[in-house]
């Protein structure tokens, strides 16, 4: 079975330097494991529920008009429905990707990743096109808004967009700009009212109920990918990269407090950016923008700045990381690393033990599969080189094959 493994350099003999090491190999190890495994029982429901002769309708039950006698919450439990043959044909274009998440040397884990491939539907020209969701989300004073981002972002994104390609606007600049705005509004407005546990909807009888989360929130990075364009929606300071052509673009700017822009909306506002540690809002918080944080509004708002991206032929694959990663690499030497490794020509033997490949599996799903070994790996190696120059805080990698043999 393949590693994932990383081989600290021992910067002493003690033996508490040597258990934080061996902890943060296990993470490593993990985080890819889980990934293989993830992708191999993604496959095999895919081929069990697959009708013969059919195709596949992923939803995540938030369509406006869901199968007659069909609950919303059946088709999000379980996602594979038999196409009919009043629908246009879909083609299958899921990109190969890569995550891993761990607390690397901050003890309290408060990351959360999101990767909801075919989350959403698009028609043009009698084809439907899946549309494929990555979110990374840095939460601070807590992780329950990260992880509140994680399980619903998703879902109000699904429904705004939704909600435009039925009224039947047409899906401009414009058009994206108010579906993510509009989806940020609502989950801040679902994290504002939540409790202190993580709770939402009211009254949930823990300890904690009815204390609001006044200095708890999170950052958040989405990728919206689709077969003729990347739309990328971010807020706060994690941040998403394009590699195209061997050069490395920036889908996203850091919304640090000492930025120009941000600093004068501040101070308009009656705040005011404090340098302690780095540019901070009232002092407290070192970045400007961000789901959440009830006691710094309205300085700190979660109003996404959205880039709408274009691909073409060249474009190699996507980063989408927490701040720990970017606070150490930087967005060429990320790259660079990456490009590394899904340059590798062939799945080696032990990426093949363990997505369990046979021989007599058709060549295109062997390569798919080894995309994904690769995505991994090369999300691995970040958070290992991230862990090498002393990153402190938690780190969290995705890694979007745009060139893998599912998406040609």
């Amino acid at each position: 079975m393949a590693e994932i493994c990383v081989n600290m350099a021992q910067d002493g003999s003690s033996p508490e330097k040597c258990r934080e090491a061996r902890r943060r190999r296990i993470e490593l190890r993990r985080a890819g494991l889980e990934l293989a495994e993830n992708w191999s029982a993604e496959k095999r429901r895919y081929e069990s529920d697959r009708p013969a002769g059919g195709k596949r309708i992923r939803t995540d039950g938030s369509s406006s008009s869901p199968s007659p006698g069909v609950p919303a919450s059946a088709l999000l439990e379980n996602p594979l429905v038999r196409t009919t043959s009043s629908l246009p044909p879909v083609l299958d274009l899921s990109p190969a990707y890569g995550v891993v998440s761990l607390s690397g040397r901050s003890r309290d884990m408060e990351d959360a990743v999101s990767v909801r491939t075919d989350f959403l539907r698009r028609t043009v020209r009698d084809r439907c096109f899946p549309m494929h969701f990555f979110g990374v989300f840095d939460g601070h004073g807590g992780a329950h808004v990260a992880m509140l981002c994680k399980e619903r972002m998703h879902v109000f994104m699904s429904e705004e967009l939704g909600r435009l390609s039925d009224s039947g606007v047409d899906m401009t600049t414009v058009a994206w700009n108010a579906a993510m705005a509009r989806s940020f509004e609502r989950m801040d407005e679902l994290v504002l009212g939540s409790c202190a546990c993580g709770a939402t909807g009211g009254n949930c009888g823990c300890e904690r109920s009815g204390v609001t989360s006044e200095i708890v929130g999170s950052t958040a990075v989405v990728a919206v990918v689709g077969p003729d364009r990347v739309v990328v929606a971010n807020c706060g300071d994690s941040r998403a990269v394009l590699s195209r052509g061997g050069r490395a673009i920036p889908l996203s700017d850091d919304h640090k407090p000492d930025r120009p822009g941000e600093l004068a909306r501040i101070e308009a506002a009656g705040g005011h950016v404090i340098y302690l540690n780095g540019a901070r809002v009232q002092g407290i918080l070192a970045m400007s923008r961000a789901l959440g944080d009830k006691f710094l509004k309205p300085f700190v708002i979660s109003e996404p700045e959205v880039n709408i991206t274009h691909r073409t032929p060249d474009d190699e694959f996507i980063i989408l990381a927490s701040d720990g990663l970017w606070d150490v690499l930087s967005n060429e030497l990320a790259c660079d690393v990456v490009r590394r490794c899904l340059s590798d020509a062939g799945p080696s033997s032990s990426a093949a033990n363990v997505l369990n490949m046979e021989a007599t599996e058709p060549a295109s799903s062997r390569d798919t599969q080894a995309s994904h070994v690769r995505c991994a790996l090369a999300a691995a190696l970040l958070t290992r080189l991230a862990l090498g120059r002393n990153s402190s805080d938690n780190i969290s990698v995705i890694v979007i094959d745009l060139k893998s043999s599912s998406n040609r």
